[in-house]
């Protein structure tokens, strides 16, 4: 249940962060109201999982997982450029989380 908790904040950090782009500055209500829903949420889900989840790990995965999808959106599906050394910056993130888990760190 925790690591579900935890995908449930990566995909509503995810979702309000794809929004911010679509807010025009917050002046359109709907993507902004998702914005800030979905940061809600996501800290609400985060904070559960941190109930079971040693932080350095569920932060670590929440940022990093949440950072590499939002920029494969923005490549994808947003027009946004990739280039080598965007990908040495994924590749970096993934990991940096990879490490830290394997640390083994404890609760």
């Amino acid at each position: 249940m925790p690591y579900l908790l935890l995908a449930l904040a990566i995909g509503s950090e995810i979702c309000a962060t794809i929004s911010l782009k679509f807010t025009d500055g917050f002046t359109r209500l709907l993507p902004s109201a998702v914005v800030v829903a979905g940061y809600g949420l996501s800290f609400v889900f985060l904070a559960r999982a941190l109930k079971h989840i040693p932080v350095s790990s569920a932060y670590a995965i929440w940022s990093g997982v949440g950072t590499a999808v939002v920029a494969a959106i923005g490549f994808a599906f947003l027009g946004e450029t990739l280039n080598a050394w965007k990908l040495a910056g994924i590749a970096l993130i993934i990991g940096g989380v990879v490490a830290l888990n394997l640390g083994g760190a404890s609760h």
